[in-house]
């Protein structure tokens, strides 16, 4: 979440018009995210998170994410549930944006989550790919391995830049990974994006799943593989063993692992490790400095590609293969 777009209050209420929400009392900007604007909305009748869609989010998927949310809802899992419009729509326009009215979620993301939350959210991701296995429709990934590349050469005349020796290094871990790539694992509607702000808590129990941006259909092992980069890395990019056998005794306890995804989730750590690296690289090289742009150090992400690159067993993430 972030403000990358104002609005005037009258532009604002306005929109609002257009819903049976009520009338707009407050509302302000949360700074937080990468992709999109979001304010939060205080009307006579609820609160509201207001989301312009940006940079990354092609309108034409909207239909998808907003579906997928409101299927969620309907089959139990916490999520923002699209507001519909007057005229029977989920988006709308303003200032100039496509946008969407969201729920209000209660609950704050950690930022020092704890075994037991690691263990929570696997329970949740995977009681989020089972609600989503009847969900009608189906979006491609747009990150998936086949993009990569694309996105590789854009970056890697800069690479050595940021560490000498980069270039050499990412071309190999990528060429291995295209040839190496998982097939035939069972797949379905991913988050792919489940990092610790999109996961709302009250107390040790999850309130809420959001921003299902990035939502597509792949292998359901690699969200497994993005979850484990995203909770169970410490500050010192170390990897923590309990979070990682809490989370995925969390996963397994709701959706038991199939053998042949087991065996692949060394690769598959890693490719997800490699997808968010050459995002991160390609922003940080490429693309110019700007309001629109918040750039992350790939650097945090080129080390945890060094961690699996030495994984032998998928023990070492805290899974038992017996």
């Amino acid at each position: 979440m972030a403000v990358y777009t104002d609005i005037a209050e009258e532009e604002l209420a306005e929109f609002i018009a257009g819903y049976d929400v009520g009338e707009l009392l407050s509302y302000k900007g949360i700074a937080e995210g990468t992709e999109n604007t979001n304010y939060l909305l205080h009307t006579s009748k609820a609160s509201f998170i207001l989301t312009l869609y940006e940079r990354r989010v092609e309108e034409s998927d909207l239909p998808f994410f907003l579906g997928l949310m409101q299927h969620l809802a309907e089959k139990g899992v916490t999520c923002p549930l699209p507001v519909q419009r007057r005229d029977g729509s989920m988006i709308g326009r303003v200032a100039g944006r496509p946008a969407a009215l969201i729920t209000f979620l209660e609950g704050m993301w950690l930022r020092r989550p704890s075994p037991r939350h690691c263990r929570a959210v696997g329970e949740a991701l995977a009681r989020l790919h089972l609600a989503a296995l009847d969900f009608p429709q189906s979006r491609a990934n747009a990150l998936a391995p086949a993009d990569w590349r694309p996105l590789w050469e854009k970056a890697k005349p800069q690479a050595d830049t940021v560490e000498p020796g980069l270039a050499a290094e990412v071309e190999q871990d990528l060429q291995e990974l295209l040839e190496n790539w998982p097939r035939d694992l069972p797949e379905g509607i991913v988050h792919a994006d489940l990092f610790p702000d999109n996961v709302f808590f009250l107390g040790d129990e999850v309130s809420g799943l959001i921003d299902f941006y990035f939502a597509c259909h792949d292998q359901l092992a690699y969200d497994i593989a993005t979850c484990l980069n995203a909770w169970c890395f410490e500050k010192d990019l170390s990897y923590n063993l309990t979070k990682g056998t809490a989370f995925l005794a969390g996963y397994q306890s709701v959706r038991p692992l199939e053998r042949a995804e087991i065996e692949a989730l060394p690769v598959l750590a890693r490719g997800s490790a490699m997808r968010f690296m050459l995002t991160r690289l390609h922003d940080w090289l490429v693309l110019p400095d700007g309001p629109l742009i918040k750039k992350r150090d790939p650097m945090e992400y080129i080390r945890r590609l060094r961690f699996h690159r030495q994984i032998a067993s998928p023990s070492e993430y805290g899974l038992e293969t017996a």
